[in-house]
């Protein structure tokens, strides 16, 4: 996929606008279920990228890195080819290792499509055991908290 947007940065949650091609659909021109991990991949990706804490830099730094411990999906509606997308990313908690992230997918025009909450674990690179997150991302990481998620809605 080569049409995603720009993503925005700003206090609250990361929102990540993208295109679906035919590539990302069945025969009927409806999103492939697992199509979704891949949208939230990127959008969680993008919102460290806007924070100014890629994941390369996290592993060149401090020899960490991110891994999903555990993800539940919930599917609302189906998206279908030429949808124009947006991922919205808000973070629950905020752990000493590990953090809970809130994404959501929307259609551009309104309807709410798939809801994501996926536990992310910071582990050692060469042992894969858990590390605390380092306190200057964890900094950055809280400007992704929202007090109320339904604030989210309400600025798309």
């Amino acid at each position: 996929m080569n049409g995603n947007f720009p993503s925005t940065a700003r206090e609250g949650p990361h929102l990540y606008t993208m295109r679906v091609y035919y590539e990302d659909t069945d025969a009927g021109g409806i999103v492939y279920y697992a199509n979704y991990l891949r949208f939230i991949e990127r959008a969680r990706t993008e919102a460290l990228r806007a924070l100014g804490i890629p994941h390369a830099q996290l592993v060149a730094q401090f020899a960490r890195m991110f891994v999903v411990r555990r993800l539940e999906m919930n599917y609302l509606r189906p998206a279908r080819v030429d949808d124009l997308l947006i991922v919205a990313t808000s973070a629950e908690e905020i752990g000493g290792a590990s953090l809970i992230l809130r994404q959501d997918v929307q259609a551009d025009d309104g309807p709410q499509l798939a809801a994501a909450r996926v536990r992310i674990a910071c582990v050692a690179v060469d042992t894969g055991a858990a590390q605390r997150i380092p306190p200057p991302w964890r900094a950055k990481l809280q400007s992704l908290r929202m007090a109320h998620y339904e604030q989210i809605r309400s600025r798309l």
